[in-house]
């Protein structure tokens, strides 16, 4: 799932796939801003024919974070 989602930054927001790390946060680390952030979910949402809402959104904090997130809904 992390390399799915390393993939998707790389890909869609032109992310240095050298920056990307499990730690990594997305604002502070990656320079995601939040219409990036948008887009990301947007392709999250479609890549892995799932719904995100507001509120986990906000707890995307770091690459972890939406990989932890994406593992748990795929699982259930």
């Amino acid at each position: 799932m992390f390399d799915k989602v390393k993939n998707l930054l790389v890909e869609e927001l032109s992310v240095n796939p050298e920056d990307i790390t499990p730690t990594a946060e997305l604002v502070n680390d990656l320079g995601v801003n939040s219409l990036e952030l948008a887009d990301l979910v947007l392709l999250c949402e479609e890549k892995f024919d799932i719904e995100i809402t507001d509120d986990e959104i906000h707890k995307f904090v770091t690459v972890g974070d939406i990989v932890e997130f994406l593992t748990a809904k795929a699982d259930a």
